[in-house]
């Protein structure tokens, strides 16, 4: 009767564990969507911009959609970008946007593309943005990303500064 007892005693405790809370959140972040930001500015670009498009600024925000195996490694994933820019000058064109992978002292190699195409965004009274959704993402690159943000970083491009216009540090927010 007493290992009765103490089985009834441990399901109860057990069951008030598993019962919802109303303290707790209701919209917890998922572990297979981490979303990352990033400060866009000209003076982070190697070298820094100087021209007529050195006021532009803007964010990136970036959510890599994964997929994981029983063990946690990522098999497959995809980014959404969207992206806000403001201060360009009259006749800035919008290009191409991507990520890099290093320091952000270095002009590094693209790991994520966003499939921007040249003249795809339309700059207007100084202001553009875009959502760019289901760009494919190597498994081994969103792992480092994950693992390692500050060792990524995103820019823009544009018909000015073909080598970037504006890039901010990856920072992980959720």
């Amino acid at each position: 009767m007493k290992q009765l007892s103490m089985i009834a005693v441990a399901l109860s405790l057990l069951a008030a564990g598993c019962s919802s809370n109303s303290t707790s959140p209701s919209t917890p972040s998922s572990p297979n969507s981490p979303v990352f930001t990033a400060a866009l500015s000209p003076a982070n670009e190697v070298p820094p911009v100087t021209n007529a498009e050195s006021t532009a600024t803007g964010t990136a925000n970036i959510t890599l959609n994964t997929t994981k195996d029983a063990a946690g490694n990522i098999t497959a994933a995809t980014a959404t970008f969207g992206v806000t820019l403001g201060g360009f000058p009259a006749g800035s064109t919008v290009n191409i946007a991507h990520i890099h992978e290093g320091a952000s002292t270095c002009a590094c190699p693209v790991v994520v593309n966003t499939s921007l195409a040249p003249g795809e965004v339309a700059v207007n009274n100084g202001l553009a943005s875009f959502t760019k959704s289901n760009i494919t993402v190597s498994p081994e690159v969103a792992q480092r990303i994950i693992a390692n943000p500050a060792g990524f970083y995103f820019n823009v491009h544009t018909t000015l500064n073909a080598g970037g216009v504006a890039r901010g540090t990856l920072v992980k927010t959720q």
